[in-house]
């Protein structure tokens, strides 16, 4: 088939064209998402590989970055092709560290990551019934818009802290949890490169030269390779990557860990109570992660239709869950959507074809880890600092004036970075919004799917008196 033809049938099936992108801007996308979610093949195993089981056994750390690898390559890639959006999949933060320091440690991992696929069948089922669909359309449009804000302002509060540029006092009780750099003020060469990397990123930004995102993290990472190589740095100053060249390119795959998972052990381990405890936590963290980030996502891609609905929503939805559930079949943990996946977007990506990029990237890390991990977090983080601000612009869609939408905007706004996570921004938001309704006399109004999950995030919120009070603790 003629060149001109593979291409019109790729921009066919992707909409390239439709959306108002370009093949160039796909790649760049998906490289620009790529690097700066990359960070998953060295921090996934470290968190998964710190812990250990009830019986002391701990996972392999060569083994996790081929199964993190193996679950991120390929379900991007399918939700490229399925859902044809630009969001990546791979191991989820936080989700890792519940399957690490809450559930392993009260059964076997191939009981643990049982518990993980059973989370995605039941996501799966959720997306089946039309019920998970179904809760998005039921947001308002300006809460959702809130949401897409709130993701701005916790993705660029995570590039300040992958950075260095902000930390945790260390030991500190009072009122100021964090500080600037580690002392109080900035110092390092790598927080340098952080600083470099931000005014270089906002000038291309502002100039609109294309491939601004992606044009800074190359060049910052070499910047940092070559200051690496001259001054005198400690190694962990850098963070989980130091920018060095590597004295190895392929280092070959282990697949050990696939198909290790057990479906029921975790019923012989503890009681039924508590698998349904564990498992509800982590389907609804892995759940309104997954809405907050696809709203949000779409949202600065201009996909979302005249209604403010995404579109294939149910197979994103669906693909999702299976992430989920391969990530458990695979000890990778959870998989789910990447919130850095809007730096793709800020490079230009549209469509699923970005995603293919982004797989065939993760793919190739398979062999090629060492120099997957090259760039450092200080050349990346620039990125999520910028797309922070583009998400942020979002906030002038929302009435101020008018407190019944305007209060539970500005809690999920303020709750997702000041707790670092996007599932307490939603419940927090949701919350306020169905109380302000009833107190006002528009109960009515709230829509009953709304109701429903503001009382499980009651639920998700007070996990621990529950717990305590039915005597798990």
């Amino acid at each position: 088939m003629p060149e001109t033809q593979q291409r019109t049938a790729l921009d066919r099936y992707f909409r390239i064209s439709a959306r108002g992108s370009t093949v160039a801007r796909e790649v760049r996308g998906g490289i620009a998402t790529f690097f700066t979610m990359a960070y998953i093949l060295v921090l996934n195993p470290i968190i998964l590989g710190s812990a250990q089981d009830k019986f002391g056994n701990q996972l392999s750390a060569h083994q996790l970055v081929t199964v993190t690898a193996l679950v991120a390559a390929v379900m991007t890639v399918i939700m490229g092709f399925g859902g044809n959006v630009p969001i990546a999949i791979a191991a989820g933060l936080g989700l890792n560290a519940l399957v690490a320091y809450q559930i392993a440690p009260l059964m076997s991992w191939p009981d643990a990551m049982g518990l993980v696929v059973i989370e995605g069948i039941v996501i799966c089922v959720l997306v089946v019934t039309g019920l998970r669909e179904a809760i998005m359309h039921a947001i308002p449009q300006q809460l959702k818009q809130a949401i897409s804000v709130g993701i701005g302002m916790f993705i660029a509060f995570i590039g300040f802290v992958d950075a260095g540029f902000a930390t945790r006092i260390p030991g500190e009780t009072g009122t100021v949890p964090v500080q600037l750099g580690a002392t109080g003020h900035l110092s390092g060469w790598p927080v340098l490169v952080f600083c470099l990397g931000v005014l270089l990123t906002i000038s291309l930004v502002a100039r609109k030269v294309r491939g601004a995102i992606l044009l800074s993290i190359v060049t910052m990472t070499v910047v940092a390779i070559v200051i690496d190589a001259i001054a005198d740095i400690e190694p962990t100053a850098w963070g989980l990557t130091v920018p060095s060249i590597p004295d190895d390119v392929v280092s070959f795959p282990d697949f050990g860990l696939v198909g290790s998972f057990s479906l029921f052990g975790a019923f012989e381990q503890v009681s039924f109570v508590t698998v349904v405890l564990l498992v509800f936590t982590l389907v609804l963290s892995d759940f309104f992660d997954t809405m907050g980030t696809v709203v949000g996502v779409s949202n600065e891609a201009g996909l979302l239709d005249e209604k403010g609905d995404v579109p294939n929503l149910g197979r994103i939805l669906l693909i999702d869950g299976a992430a989920a559930a391969a990530g458990g079949v695979a000890s990778a943990s959870s998989a789910t959507s990447y919130v850095e996946s809007a730096a793709g977007v800020g490079e230009g990506a549209r469509t699923g074809f970005a995603n293919v990029v982004t797989g065939a990237l993760f793919g190739l890390a398979l062999l090629l880890t060492p120099l997957a991990t090259v760039v450092p977090a200080q050349a990346a983080a620039p990125a999520l600092v910028v797309v922070g601000f583009l998400l942020m612009t979002q906030v002038r869609h929302i009435d101020w004036l008018s407190y019944e939408i305007a209060i539970p905007a500005f809690l999920t706004i303020a709750v997702m970075p000041f707790t670092y996570s996007i599932t307490n921004g939603i419940g927090a938001g949701f919350i306020a919004y169905v109380v302000l309704k009833t107190v006002l006399g528009k109960a009515r109004e709230v829509h009953a799917l709304l109701w429903v999950t503001a009382a499980l995030f009651v639920v998700y919120y007070a996990i621990d008196p529950i717990e305590q009070l039915i005597g798990l603790r």
